[in-house]
Parts: C-alpha cells; structure tokens; sequence
C-alpha cells in the first residue's frame, strides 16, 4: 500500500507539475481543449444548428452567449489522477494500458455531457449554470475517475471475490 501511494504520490505531481509547463500548454493542452470544444459543437449541431465553435469556446449564433473551456474544464485533470492511480498500481501493463483507455473515453464522453449540458444551462440560467459547473459537475468528473479506476481494479486477473474457506463435506 504504501509502494502504491509514493508511486501515485510522484505521478501525480509530476503530472500536474508538467500540466504548467508553457509549452504543455500551448502543444498538449490548448490544441486538445479546442478538440473538446469541436467535439462538443460537433454533437449539438445534430439538433441545433445556432452553435459554433472558436478555439475554446462554444457559442450561439442568435443570442451571442457562450462558454469557454478552460484549464479544469477539460477533462485533463481526472485524466492524470486516473493515469496515476492506474500506473502506481501493480497490475500487468496490458491491463493498465486497456484501463487507462477505456477510462480516459469515459471520463471525456462524460465531460461532453457536461460542456453541453452547461452550455444551455447557462442560456435559461446563469445562477444554475454557475451552481452545476462550480459543485456538482466538478465532482462527478472526479467521481468518474474514481468509478473507472474502481471498475478497472475489478477487472484484473486474480481480482474477483473468493470464498474463504471451502464448504465442508459430509462425513
């Protein structure tokens, strides 16, 4: 146990030290943020054709409002503290390699739901949308990586309930 939390310990400072780094953010992180805004417009284009996209940010063409996705808001941050539960746990790197994917897909198709949930949220409700986006959302972006990484621990070799001791048998 102690092995898993100094490895998970480095791992995540490590992770979060280089998520600072100036071209971390201009070769990893802006490109990719403006990917989520894409993705999202992308799939809200299907029933609404007023949105676009523009860097980061996602807007209404009739009424002009918009939300930016910024650093937090991207998904990145439960990314690296499932990559670095994941990564200081001993398991077989395959596993870790499929859980790491799999979870990372999780984690952003639930962060779409999100942006776009608090894209129009904000257009019917500004005090809501704040309240979702600062509190609930926050935590379930978490939450989720914290579930994924739950699941993944299930699915390892050797990882499935035992029973104790075997029934004993009739003299």
């Amino acid at each position: 146990m102690l092995r898993f939390f100094i490895i998970f310990s480095v791992l995540l400072i490590g992770l979060f030290t280089i998520e600072l780094f100036q071209s971390a953010e201009k070769y990893i992180i802006l490109p990719f943020t403006s990917t989520v805004a894409d993705v999202s417009v992308w799939i809200v284009q299907s029933f609404d054709e007023n949105v676009i996209a523009s860097g980061n940010v996602i807007r209404d063409k009739v009424s002009g409002f918009g939300v930016r996705i910024e650093r937090g808001c991207n998904g990145l941050e439960a990314v690296i503290i499932l990559f670095s539960a994941i990564f200081a746990f001993p398991a077989p790197f395959k596993n870790k390699l499929i859980g790491f994917v799999a979870g990372f897909f999780a984690i952003q198709l639930l962060n779409l739901v999100r942006i776009i949930s608090l894209y129009y949220l904000g257009q019917w409700n500004y005090t809501a949308f704040e309240w979702f986006h600062l509190y609930l959302w926050q935590a379930l972006i978490i939450l989720d990586a914290l579930v994924v990484w739950l699941i993944w621990l299930r699915t390892l070799p050797g990882s499935r309930a035992r029973p104790s001791d075997p029934e004993p048998k009739p003299a």
